[in-house]
């Protein structure tokens, strides 16, 4: 174990994991960043099937599921305090539990990002279809090439720098919010003043008189937890951001405590609009129900500069993901864990080499575009999101390492904490267990995705006795404190 002295804060170790950055991002991209991680394509592009198949029922789903997001969020927040490093949750489990955990957690987490960011190029690919009906010489173009130009052009421009990142970032997110706070103002009016949409009176009987709050049973609504989740997949960004953030003590507590009430507006306040303005019937799998909504106001082009906006949504996720997967690569690679090619970095302080080895993977998703477009959304998206379950528990149980740490002495909690240590702990982690229940009982794609462990564990105890000499031999040079 790496932590022997009692009054150690965390920050004078692993210091070789973050050599290199450049402390670029300030409070403005921080904020834009948690803002950008906390509204993305599972929003805008999952919420219509799932309206459809949960009905109004799932306003209460995406607010528990924005619950435990912000537990998750305020766990990793109290680590980035114990110790600002950009990698993440991957670099504390290796501080809490050993180079094995690290190598879990990082090379599942990896896998998250790889599988999101083929979900947002097949999300590009999808939204760019909707304008071959606008201009004619788009009609001839094959869903794979919209996501090949896709990757192309954000994967070079996360080469460039952390300021040019943070720059794309802050603008992707500044679109979607002003979108979203378009579409509130909207929707707001449409309520209050009972509006009739294509013949439908908005306001709360769009809720009771069809079917009430759960039209189609309990039971789907707390299936379509297990794809909700998925909607807050990248709130754990900002906790990535803190090697290269300025001041990041003070700046980093203030993004995270905003989120709560961003899913709260956002989130909930979004699907509640959509179910008071439509019959949950309207929705469908595939289309956005913000370009349903749009479309059926009879605004011209409404709905075109809808398809516009989740576009970037999509963009702002695969540009997160590429800065995400090379800082965590490149501190596995520190470490042993991952090729030492994902270790280099250009002048810029951009790890290049974790970088590019996701871009190969994204390319392979730009392939299933080809041979499977139709499919292609649904069977990556299931594999992020066990991803993503699978990172977020390393972060809760990290946390509740440093509490057990801290009450025995160790070391001392900062003072930006998870309340209620460590029951909503806890709570998290059974959350998360039933989420990947669920997930089990969704045939067919979710219960394979679930049997998928029993292959995904054997890759990693391989990859783990391939790397494990390496691993034992970095971390027998590194200083203990």
């Amino acid at each position: 174990m790496t932590i022997e002295k009692d009054d150690t804060s965390g920050a004078d170790i692993f210091v070789e994991e973050d050599l290199g950055y450049r402390k670029a991002l300030g409070p403005r991209q921080i904020q834009m960043i948690a803002i950008g991680g906390a509204i993305g394509t599972g929003l805008f592009m999952g919420a219509g099937g799932r309206l459809q198949q949960a009905g109004p029922a799932l306003v209460l789903v995406y607010a528990l599921c924005g619950f435990f997001a912000f537990l998750i969020l305020r766990a990793l927040g109290e680590l980035v305090m114990h110790r600002p490093t950009s990698g993440s949750f991957v670099s504390y489990s290796r501080e809490f539990f050993g180079e094995k955990m690290a190598f879990a957690a990082g090379w599942l987490y990896w896998m998250n990002w790889a599988m999101t960011a083929v979900v947002d190029v097949t999300a590009v690919a999808l939204y760019m279809n909707f304008f071959k009906k606008y201009w004619a010489p788009l009609g001839n173009v094959d869903q794979w090439v919209f996501a090949l130009a896709a990757v192309v052009l954000v994967l070079g421009l996360n080469l460039v720098s952390v300021k040019v990142f943070g720059e794309l970032e802050f603008w992707f997110a500044l679109i979607k919010v002003v979108a979203l706070a378009a579409f509130l103002g909207f929707g707001i009016y449409f309520v209050l003043f009972g509006t009739p949409i294509e013949g439908h009176s908005s306001g709360f009987s769009m809720i009771t008189d069809n079917g009430g709050l759960f039209p189609n049973g309990i039971l789907p609504a707390v299936v379509v937890i297990q794809g909700v989740v998925f909607a807050y997949a990248s709130i754990e960004l900002v906790g990535t951001t803190a090697g290269e953030t300025k001041n990041p003590q003070k700046v980093i507590p203030k993004a995270i405590n905003t989120v709560i009430i961003r899913i709260l507006v956002f989130y909930v306040g979004s699907v509640l609009l959509l179910s008071l303005l439509l019959p949950y019937t309207e929705y469908h799998a595939g289309e956005s129900p913000f370009v349903t909504f749009f479309g059926s106001i009879n605004v011209q082009g409404a709905d075109a500069i809808m398809n516009l906006v989740v576009l970037t949504a999509a963009l702002s996720s695969l540009n997160a993901g590429l800065y995400s997967t090379g800082r965590i690569l490149h501190s596995m690679a520190m470490a042993g864990s991952a090729p030492s090619f994902a270790a280099r970095m250009n002048k810029a302080g951009v790890p290049y080499g974790g970088i590019a080895l996701t871009g190969v993977v994204i390319l392979l998703g730009v392939g299933l575009n080809a041979v499977v477009p139709a499919q292609a959304f649904e069977i990556v998206l299931n594999l992020a999101a066990l991803g993503i379950i699978s990172a977020w528990a390393v972060i809760v149980l990290c946390q509740l390492k440093l509490w057990k740490f801290a009450k025995e002495g160790k070391l001392a909690r900062p003072g930006f904490r998870m309340f209620g240590a460590p029951y909503t702990g806890l709570l998290t982690l059974a959350f998360l267990g039933c989420v990947v229940i669920l997930m089990a009982f969704d045939h067919p794609v979710g219960t394979w995705t679930v049997g998928s462990i029993a292959i995904i564990a054997p890759l990693l105890v391989i990859g783990w006795f391939g790397a494990r000499n390496r691993i034992r031999t970095l971390a027998s040079d590194r200083p203990t404190v």
